[in-house]
């Protein structure tokens, strides 16, 4: 079993869907990465800021996860990362009402010392620079590096992104991020400009129509569980990424044959995620709902071809 560092935000959302609406709950990148990691019973740190208004109550969910949480900073007259977003009736695209940097703004990431030497690295979606600064703090060269990002940063800091783009193993983003990084529309031709960017494996999220996974010459397609409803989408993403890299971390196989079965536990966590607003599904998912899921997600892949 390997150590993993969890790097993003733990924040504060309010959410807004064709379902219902939610005042401020409990959000953040690397609070989706967390829990979802920790099913996988692995020795796991978070690394992120929250301010004085941050209740200990949520600290404390993440302890019971077994998230090691000395690396999050508390700024005592600060206040938490704070984003309000509305989804439209298709739930694959939402408005962003409201983006409080607050703590975030002058984050400088201390990874605790004892994690400083972990195999493997969660870069949540955080300024490329800020992301830099976890790699260069490690005391030996990781397993396996893992970059979420998004089409913000390319807006934004594009040199910067194209910089740690090239110390990482595995990037996780979106098919509309991959497209605008790349400026191609085919996800196959974009997966092989961006290998020449730096990650030797490209994984490419398509929300409810599943996830690619691209190395080399290979590629592998997960299709996401068709649900009767999602309620929210918010934290889907980081939870795949939470479910990959913990599943990695437990297994501390690097390999592509090892990563097919990492997207599929990704995918299988995201998609409990969306059942309901926020973090509250994944707060009390249970191993054996887990199991079970993945059942259905080998039933729906599995089948024989008939050859003539």
């Amino acid at each position: 079993m390997s150590k993993l560092v969890i790097v993003g935000t733990v924040a504060f959302d309010a959410i807004e869907t064709p379902f219902g609406k939610t005042d401020k709950i409990l959000g953040g990148a690397a609070t989706f990465i967390g829990l979802a990691a920790s099913h996988f019973n692995i020795d796991a740190a978070a690394v992120s800021i929250v301010g004085g208004d941050f209740p200990q109550k949520y600290l404390d969910l993440l302890s019971k996860k077994n998230i090691d949480i000395s690396g999050i900073e508390i700024v005592k007259e600060g206040k938490t990362f704070f984003w309000s977003g509305k989804y439209h009736n298709d739930m694959n695209t939402r408005d962003t009402l409201v983006t409080e940097l607050n703590t975030l703004a002058d984050f400088k990431p201390v990874v605790p010392e004892n994690y400083r030497n972990a195999e493997i690295v969660m870069l949540g979606n955080l300024h490329p620079i800020v992301q830099s600064s976890i790699l260069d703090q490690m005391t030996k060269k990781p397993r396996l590096v893992i970059l979420d990002t998004m089409n913000f940063w390319m807006d934004s800091a594009l040199e910067d992104l194209h910089n740690v783009m090239k110390r990482v193993d595995v990037i996780t983003i979106n098919d509309e991020e991959a497209r605008q990084l790349t400026g191609e529309y085919s996800l196959v031709v974009a997966a092989r400009k961006i290998h020449t960017m730096g990650p030797k494996y490209v994984v490419i999220k398509k929300g409810e129509h599943g996830a690619f996974l691209f190395h080399e010459d290979q590629v592998f397609y997960a299709p996401a569980l068709p649900l009767e409803a999602v309620f929210d989408p918010t934290g889907a993403g980081d939870t795949f990424a939470g479910g990959f890299a913990g599943y990695i971390a437990k297994t501390g196989i690097t390999s592509f044959e090892n990563m097919k079965n990492a997207v599929i536990y990704g995918s299988t966590l995201a998609s409990f995620c969306v059942e309901k607003f926020g973090t509250e599904r994944m707060e009390n998912l249970k191993s054996l709902e887990v199991h079970n899921r993945l059942l259905q997600f080998r039933d729906l892949t599995k089948f024989d071809i008939k050859l003539p």
